[in-house]
Order: structure tokens, then C-alpha cells, then sequence
């Protein structure tokens, strides 16, 4: 079987591409926690007249860590394909090619979605249960995969997560309209 090329992702400003809509707010998150990390941390140390220039660069690096711990990672998706950036760089699957997905966690529940080139990615669950335009696209890709054959492992998880996100939004549909 030959090689299938995932798309590259086009100007993220384009229709038919989604990125995660939460993820700017969860970032500032991340900065500001950084910042409520470190800014007492400094004060304090000021505060006690022991901060030096060699404490404060110190003080800088792990706030800077914790940043990197506390960012999330940026998803994206479009027809047939989704991608996850960290801060290791990009991984991105066919979905329209999917082979296996998996759930993990039990708290922080994540996806782990494989192609049948072997490209394998792991998405944080509520991307997909904020983000139904992305759960669209990944739905009619994984439609597409199990109609060719590809997915072996993993229809119970995306019958179920399509339960639940069909869920919410008819809830929230409901809840709008007045009539829950």
C-alpha cells in the first residue's frame, strides 16, 4: 500500500479549516498562572532583601516552566486530516485513514488516534466536547475510514464520544430555544 500524504494545513483563515476556539483563552490561562507562580515568588524574596540578578533569573526559569507545562497544545483540523502542535512540534493523522483510536485517562480523558501509515497523535477529549465543528470533521473522516475498511479498533469509543457530543449540543440547542 502506498504512502498516503496528509494535507498540509492551509491559511487557518479558510472555511473548511477549524482550529480549537478555546485554545487563546487557555493560554493566557497558562501565562497567567505562570505569572501567579512567579510574581509572589519574587516579591517575597525581594521582600526578605535576598533578591539578587542570579535568584531572579532563577525565579524567571521555573515560571517559564511552568508556562510550558500549563500551555495547551494548539489542534487544527480540516477534510481528512487533524493535527496537534506541542512544544515537540506537529503531529497530524488522516482521518479519513484511521486505523485504531483509543481513549486514556480517567480524569483527563485523552484520544489517541493512529493511521494507517502509523502516524498516531494524542488529542485532550475536550477539544472535541467544545469544539463540534472539529468533532465534525473528524466523525465524517473516521465514517470514511470505517467505510473503506481501515478502522479495526475503536468504533465503540467514537460511537460514544458522538453520543455525547450530539448530546450536549441538543441540550444546548434545547436550552437556547427556551424549551429545557
Amino acid at each position: 500500500m502506498g504512502r498516503r500524504t496528509v494535507p498540509a494545513a492551509p491559511h487557518a483563515g479558510r472555511p473548511d479549516i477549524t482550529v480549537d476556539r478555546h485554545w487563546r483563552a487557555d493560554a493566557r490561562r497558562a501565562v497567567q498562572y505562570s505569572l501567579a507562580f512567579v510574581g509572589p515568588i519574587m516579591l517575597l524574596d525581594w521582600c526578605s532583601g535576598g533578591l539578587t540578578l542570579p535568584r531572579a533569573g532563577l525565579w524567571a526559569v521555573l515560571g517559564l516552566a511552568v508556562l510550558l507545562i500549563a500551555l495547551p497544545s494548539r489542534v487544527t483540523a480540516g477534510e481528512g486530516w487533524l493535527a496537534v502542535r506541542g512544544l515537540l512540534g506537529e503531529r497530524r493523522v488522516c482521518t479519513d485513514a484511521l486505523v485504531a483510536v483509543r481513549q486514556n485517562g480517567g480524569i483527563a480523558v485523552h484520544l489517541v488516534l493512529r493511521d494507517a501509515d502509523g502516524r498516531w497523535l494524542k488529542l485532550d477529549r475536550q477539544v472535541l466536547d467544545t469544539n463540534p465543528l472539529m468533532w465534525h470533521l473528524i466523525d465524517a473522516g473516521a465514517r470514511r475510514s470505517v467505510q473503506r475498511g481501515t478502522l479495526r479498533h475503536g468504533r465503540q469509543v467514537l460511537e460514544e464520544l458522538a453520543d455525547r457530543i450530539d448530546g450536549q449540543e441538543a441540550r444546548a440547542v434545547l436550552t437556547a430555544s427556551g424549551m429545557l
